[in-house]
């Protein structure tokens, strides 16, 4: 009987982390360059309405923030089993690494195969943002001891600049900076219902086997000597979860670019909502990161409107101040 208040306590907390995104969501639909009201995005959603407005909510703002619900959620729980599995409290996907692997990628496959199709674009990000995991945690564990969080830190920001460097000078040498540096800007602008078809399924996948390993990803959190006692497989499990966070960092970066800090914020604040257990700070994270997401977007649109303030500096003005903040705290701001 003493589980039943915490659960209780869960799931009021989600249905308020619901409540949230709801409202952001609706707030995303409303406010922008176009003027729009509650009642023409609920006629839009609801009806085949096929005037000017409803066709601009339907075809450009619409999927806009689907995508931006969907990379929101990948982004937040990727940084979340990243913390989990390196028991990290910096680790995030844009900061270790994997982003700037996918980016690279992406520049080298506009440059070699220019008429590729936006799946392979997102298979080149998935196979860049690997390759940039592998690179920071091999130089992170290279000294002897393993790898510290500080370490890892240096070494993804180190691993990071390189890979930009590539992306930049890939981007002058073929001439299609331009294109590239649609991606690096970090948005969501132009999103397409054809886009989201090919990334939403992964990013779904991805998310979905993270819940079912949430109870496996606490325990390993907290002791791997004890996950093996228990008679967990850790290295079945490890292998999983960094293939899952290879899928909603690529997925990611081929959707919209480079997004720092959006893995390292979530986490840390949905842990001091709900505890340690990541039974409730998977779901949660995707909730307070699509809602996070959805918000950055608005303020895009509307701080400078009719132009757009990109997504990223929103992201970034916010999220180095809190990271920042976490490294004076050692990690344990909000733990």
């Amino acid at each position: 009987m003493t589980d039943q208040p915490k659960t209780i306590s869960l799931i009021l907390k989600m249905i308020l982390g619901l409540l949230i995104f709801v409202g952001t969501f609706m707030a995303a639909m409303v406010f922008g360059a176009a003027e729009t009201t509650v009642k023409d995005v609920w006629s839009a959603l609801t009806s085949q309405m096929t005037n000017e407005t409803a066709l601009m909510i339907q075809e450009i703002r619409l999927p806009r923030e689907v995508g931006a619900i969907f990379v929101g959620a990948a982004l937040s729980v990727s940084g979340a089993i990243m913390e989990g599995l390196t028991r990290n409290p910096l680790a995030d996907p844009g900061l270790l690494g994997l982003t700037a692997g996918a980016n690279a990628a992406l520049a080298v496959t506009i440059a070699l195969i220019p008429t590729i199709n936006y799946f392979g674009i997102m298979i080149a990000c998935f196979i860049g943002a690997a390759i940039g995991a592998i690179m920071v945690f091999g130089m992170g564990s290279m000294k002897r001891g393993g790898f510290s969080p500080f370490r890892i830190v240096l070494a993804g920001a180190a691993v990071s600049a390189f890979l930009f460097a590539v992306a930049e000078g890939i981007g002058l040498y073929f001439k299609i900076s331009k294109d590239v540096s649609m991606w690096t800007a970090g948005g969501i602008i132009g999103t397409t219902w054809g886009q989201l078809q090919i990334i939403v399924p992964f990013i779904a996948v991805g998310i979905l086997v993270s819940l079912m390993l949430a109870r496996q990803l606490t325990i390993l959190s907290l002791n791997e000597e004890v996950a093996v006692g228990l008679g967990q497989k850790i290295i079945q499990i490890k292998a999983v979860l960094f293939v899952v966070i290879i899928l909603l960092a690529g997925a990611s970066v081929a959707l919209v670019g480079n997004m720092a800090f959006i893995g390292l914020m979530v986490p840390h604040i949905v842990r001091a909502i709900v505890g340690t257990d990541y039974r409730a700070i998977l779901p949660m994270s995707a909730v307070i990161g699509a809602s996070f997401m959805l918000l950055a977007d608005t303020l895009g649109r509307t701080i400078n409107a009719p132009y757009e303030t990109p997504v990223a500096a929103i992201v970034a003005i916010m999220g180095l101040p809190f990271f920042l903040f976490i490294i004076r705290k050692g990690g344990k701001a909000f733990s």
